[in-house]
Formats: C-alpha cells, structure tokens, sequence
C-alpha cells in the first residue's frame, strides 16, 4: 500500500480566522492525504517543529494579515535550522501578486492566491510529491509560439520576412485545423501566421468576428497527455481534452479561453526539435 501523503495545516502569526484553512485541510483529507491541522497563532519555530514531529511531507500555511512576507520565509528558516528543508512549504491567502516572486525566492514552493480551488492545490501536492509525474508540476518549457490570425499569409509575409527581418523556417497546411500556417523564428520562439483554408476554419470563424489579429499564444509541453490529465483534474476547462495533430508531427490541444480570461492558450509537444 502506497504511504499516503502527510500535510500539516498552519496559520503562523497573530491572524485570527481559520475558516478557509479548515476548508482546504478537509479537502486534502477528501483527496487521501493525512491532515494535521496546529491552530491559530503559532510561531514559524513552533510550525516547524511540529512538521517534523509529526514528520510530514507538505506544510500548508495560510495568511490573512499581511504578515506573509515575514512569516512565511521564516518557516523555511527553522526547517532549514533543523535540517529539515526537504519538507516542501506551501501557501496561500490574501496575497499580492507582486509578492509571490519574493516569497518563492525565499523557499516557498508555491503560493494559491484567492479563487484557486481546492482541488488545484491537492493535485498540485500531489505531483510535487509523486515523482512519476513531477514534471507535470512545473512549467511549460517554452513559448513555442505566438498564433496571429490573417486573411493571407502571401499578403502580410512581406512585413515580417523582410520589414521586420524574420526568418520564415517553414510554410505547411494543418487539414484538421483547416488552416495554413508559416513560421517566422525569432530567437528561441516563433510568430505562427494561420490563414484559413476553408469557412469551416476556427481562424475563418475569428476574423469574420475579430478581424485580423493576434489569436493565441503556445507553450511547449513534455508529454501533453498527462498535462491535459493534470489541467482535467483541476477543472481547467478546455477545448481539446486529447491531444490532436498539430504542425510540424507535433501534438497539440488548445484550452478555453474561459480559463484564462479570454486568453486562449495552445499546448504543442514535438518529437525532436520544433
């Protein structure tokens, strides 16, 4: 039987409401994982000793006062004290995003700030401890490209070829998208321009609508399918829940722009070098 996964559950600091931690540690408890949960107002030296105590695999501390930027790093501080800093440290509350940079580079694994669900954080925890899928934990490789939807690629490929000076690696159709797409390199990214093919076209269907413009942003990916299964278990919404042909004998799947306020954004995986 696989060892199930131990988190403990803290509010360090003077912090006074614990509903939305209760929350989350019933909700890890649903997920299988043992939950500890310490208290109100424990004292980061406090909150690292009971981790190990209690020998845990995540601590998950939450924050409500604005005293993240203090407390948080000094929990990694006792843990690393007592030889203790391969326990992962976690957290989340009312957290600026300005602040996120400055917490991770000081050892926090991860921030969820308000409207992360509860089921993003398990499946976050999860993948950060099983190691047979870790990389689906971390980011995306690259921004293989920037889509930009055109009426025709031959009538705008002056600009970018020779105005803008890039590099046109390559011009083919994609049947199952229906449209003809060219790739300009720039350094270790490209410009995707997609021409449609047909009226049925997704791309037709954006500049009937839009117009001309740019229609989406792609990011390389190690083995999409587990990714989608990944996105799937968060509740990300997407369009393409399997992997579909893509250019260049690449696999791609695109996920809703609800997702990402209005952003649509494409996944591509490629056998050997894009």
């Amino acid at each position: 039987m696989d060892k199930k996964i131990r988190v403990l559950v803290a509010k360090p600091g003077l912090d006074g409401h614990d509903r939305g931690a209760l929350i989350i540690a019933q909700a890890l408890r649903d997920h299988g994982m043992e939950v500890i949960y310490t208290g109100l107002r424990q004292s980061p030296a406090q909150i690292a000793q009971a981790a190990i105590q209690e020998d845990v695999d995540v601590i998950g501390l939450s924050s409500l006062s604005g005293a993240h930027r203090s407390l948080f790093p000094k929990v990694v501080e006792q843990l690393r004290e007592r030889n203790a800093d391969d326990i992962f440290v976690i957290g989340g509350g009312v957290i600026p995003a300005e602040d996120i940079p400055y917490l991770e580079e000081r050892g926090i694994k991860k921030v969820f700030t308000p409207g992360s669900t509860t089921d993003a954080i398990a499946s976050y925890i999860k993948e950060l401890i099983t190691p047979s899928s870790q990389s689906i934990a971390q980011s995306p490789k690259r921004i293989a490209h920037i889509g930009i939807a055109v009426k025709s690629i031959d009538d705008v490929i002056h600009f970018y070829h020779h105005v803008l000076g890039l590099h046109l690696s390559r011009v083919e159709e994609v049947p199952t998208e229906g449209v003809k797409v060219a790739f300009l390199k720039i350094g270790d990214t490209s410009i995707e321009l997609l021409e449609p093919i047909n009226e049925q076209s997704t791309i037709y269907k954006y500049i009937e609508k839009r117009g001309e413009g740019i229609h989406h942003i792609a990011f390389e990916v190690e083995d999409i399918e587990a990714r989608l299964k990944y996105y799937k278990e968060q509740k990300v919404e997407l369009i393409h829940d399997t992997p579909q042909p893509g250019a260049h004998d690449s696999k791609i799947a695109f996920l809703h722009p609800k997702a990402a306020n209005g952003v649509l954004y494409e996944l591509c995986e490629y056998k050997g070098e894009e």
